[in-house]
């Protein structure tokens, strides 16, 4: 019978479990048609034990796939916006009364995604039709998060209502092995305290995956310490009912029992130590969007921080109105650009990876000898980058 090894060497190479193994390989094998994965692991027990492979370089990680863990397909017909946080949430409500987001512009959004080989995606859903789409992919796993935005408390009662009878409809259209359901409120200023503690209780009685985006910027920490800046001035009557925390954002949730419904926290930038006790202890998790962070001023993921804390973290591209791509391998890249030295590459692909998987309640992959070949995703080096 006649054999095929290739040994790709990679700068981390991670078989989905374990510690990834800087200035590792993966050795995969061709039989009669076959291909599958031999070792995953040290580069020199690669090279000793099957010195006659062929050598593949210029690789920057081989793992399983990674995980979009936060994104907005609806969004894949707005605009690319650059500059502050609140111009940005402008520029969404303007191309909203557009008539751009909804199910074609998600329909986009789905293409740039395949293209990118991703299939295990956290996706915030604004439109009906696009939930009972995404619910009926075959392509696709992860979660649909059913987005609220709600923030007068006077109509509390009337939204939960009309959000549970929804997100019953949606649970009746899951299929085994495809998209779950979830559930998004929005932001701790754009959905009121009644709504927003009712809504985290009722995920957590019915275990729905549960996310919310948080302390993405500055101007949200003004808004709870003083009650104004930015947002205030954009969102105008819609926040007639705030007042300020005198809190953080996180904090806030902490009050109101959110963080008790274990969510992923998507952002979550302008955070401080204690913040990071809190969603530590409540057993939360976080998506980091650098490229999306940095293109709206949000400021710096303080990843070493989290790490410190064990809190489990993902990745997530956000939209395409925020984020020049859906490609969650150049998030990647884009981190170890801002992050330096505060962040290694293969805890980076570990968080891409298994932390995807966790965040959106999966199970996370493994690839051992004898695994399917077509399970390892061999990430190209970014470019002007040489070596692995």
């Amino acid at each position: 019978m006649s054999l095929k090894r290739v040994r790709i060497d990679a700068q981390v190479a991670y078989g989905g479990f374990g510690t990834p193994v800087e200035h590792g390989s993966a050795v995969v094998q061709d039989a009669a048609g076959s291909r599958r994965v031999l070792f995953i692991g040290d580069r020199d027990e690669a090279a000793a034990r099957w010195p006659d492979a062929d050598v593949k370089t210029g690789v920057f990680a081989v793992s399983p796939p990674p995980v979009n863990a936060h994104v907005h397909l609806d969004l894949s017909r707005m605009p690319p916006y650059r500059g502050p946080y609140a111009g940005f949430i402008r520029a969404v409500v303007a191309h909203q009364r557009s008539g751009e987001r909804g199910l074609p512009a998600a329909q986009d959004g789905l293409t740039a995604l395949a293209k990118t080989g991703a299939s295990v995606v956290g996706d915030v859903v604004t439109d009906e039709a696009v939930m009972f789409e995404l619910l009926a992919r075959e392509d696709l796993t992860g979660v649909a998060y059913w987005e609220v935005f709600a923030p007068d408390p006077a109509e509390a009662d009337a939204t939960f209502d009309a959000t549970v009878e929804r997100l019953r409809r949606f649970k009746a259209a899951e299929r085994p092995g495809g998209m779950r359901v979830g559930l998004t409120p929005h932001t701790p200023h754009t959905v009121s305290a009644p709504l927003l503690s009712k809504l985290a209780r009722f995920a957590a009685a019915n275990e729905l995956p549960l996310q919310i985006h948080v302390a993405e910027s500055p101007d949200e920490t003004e808004l709870h310490q003083s009650g104004g800046g930015a947002l205030r001035e954009l969102m105008g009557p819609m926040l007639d009912h705030w007042t300020p925390t005198g809190m953080s954002p996180v904090a806030y949730l902490g009050e109101l029992g959110v963080l008790d419904a274990r969510p992923s926290l998507v952002h979550a930038v302008q955070v401080d130590e204690e913040d990071v006790r809190l969603i530590a202890r409540a057993g939360a998790s976080v998506v980091h969007c650098p490229r999306s962070n940095t293109a709206l001023d949000c400021g710096r993921f303080p990843i070493e921080l989290y790490a410190r804390h064990g809190v489990d973290v993902a990745f997530g591209t956000d939209s395409l109105g925020s984020s020049p791509s859906l490609d969650v391998q150049a998030e990647v890249h884009a981190a170890l650009a801002v992050h330096g030295a505060r962040a290694n590459a293969g805890a980076l692909v570990r968080a891409a990876v298994k932390g995807g998987y966790r965040v959106l309640g999966l199970t996370p992959p493994r690839l051992t000898r004898g695994s399917d070949a077509a399970g390892l995703t061999v990430w190209p080096q970014p470019a002007g980058v040489s070596g692995g």
